[in-house]
């Protein structure tokens, strides 16, 4: 049955990967990304991976689903016609399927248990996860102590570039017409109406995921991703003069720097303890060589 449900979602993403390529509503062609997304998503739920599934979901169907929606405000919601050349980009597409097709031919069987990626550090982490860091969440635990300095690096890299992105973009200054007040997708009734009734629903799904990440999928990264989809959705829903009232840039940009600094100083509470750096206090006994290599 597993087979058979699997085999059904690898067609449904191929259907609506070729209804994406045709669509000519550019709208329309933004759900369906979301729905290759969702789909995505199952196939993951499937292959027992219910963190990377969420990650689908809340990245590849949720903000980047905003932010096609985004950029369809500011543009035309119809492709313009343009003279298409099919002979180089089929060739492209054809040499990198055959590339990925030889690739995948040597990856191990699914499910062998023999394969290098079970025989490596995964079987000590499951094993002596419940015993060090007692929480049932095993992807949590990696990611938050065993490869802390790993997650850390990633916090400061996701910072650096949202202070490349705001140095472009700049923030809003005075009343010119470059800043005037827009409807967003106002003029979109059903959009309109149903995301100002799911927003609410949006953040507390986000608010469930950080704080039950310990002992299910998801965490503070799929939260966050999911609470600042609700945030975008908000802005294009009520227009960028209304957002910006309500949420200042320079307010949201404060709270991203204060929310990046917060793991440091999280990471420094076992040195209070007599314990090491990024490892909680039940991991004293793990050499700090030992973490670092862990997370490399």
């Amino acid at each position: 049955m597993t087979i058979v449900f699997s085999l059904f979602l690898l067609t449904m993403m191929v259907v609506v990967a070729l209804a994406v390529v045709e669509a000519r509503n550019l709208f329309a062609a933004a759900m369906l990304t979301g729905i290759f997304s969702f789909l995505m998503a199952a196939n993951f739920f499937v292959l027992d991976a219910a963190d990377v599934a969420l990650t689908e979901a809340a990245v590849g169907a949720g903000v980047a689903t905003v932010f096609f929606l985004g950029a369809i405000a500011l543009s035309s919601e119809h492709e313009h016609s343009a003279s298409r050349k099919f002979g180089l980009a089929l060739l492209a597409v054809a040499s990198t399927a055959v590339v990925i097709l030889l690739g995948t031919m040597e990856f191990p069987i699914l499910g062998d248990a023999s394969a290098p990626v079970h025989q490596h550090v995964a079987p000590w982490y499951l094993e002596k996860t419940p015993e060090l860091i007692h929480v049932p969440n095993v992807v949590t635990a990696v990611l938050a102590s065993f490869r802390g300095y790993d997650t850390l690096g990633e916090v400061f890299v996701v910072l650096t570039a949202a202070i490349g992105v705001l140095s472009l973009l700049g923030f809003p200054r005075g009343n010119s017409e470059e800043n005037a007040v827009n409807d967003g997708l106002s003029h979109q009734k059903i959009l309109h109406l149903v995301g100002k009734l799911l927003i609410p629903f949006i953040i507390l799904f986000g608010l469930y995921v950080q704080f039950h990440g310990d002992f299910g999928p998801g965490g503070g990264f799929q939260a966050g991703t999911i609470i600042a989809a609700a945030l975008i959705l908000y802005a294009l829903l009520s227009g960028g003069d209304r957002a910006r009232r309500q949420m200042p840039p320079r307010l949201l940009f404060g709270m991203a720097c204060s929310g990046h600094l917060s793991m440091p100083l999280w990471a420094a509470q076992p040195c209070c303890l007599a314990a090491i750096f990024l490892i909680i206090p039940y991991c004293r006994t793990i050499p700090c060589t030992a973490s670092i290599l862990a997370s490399c």
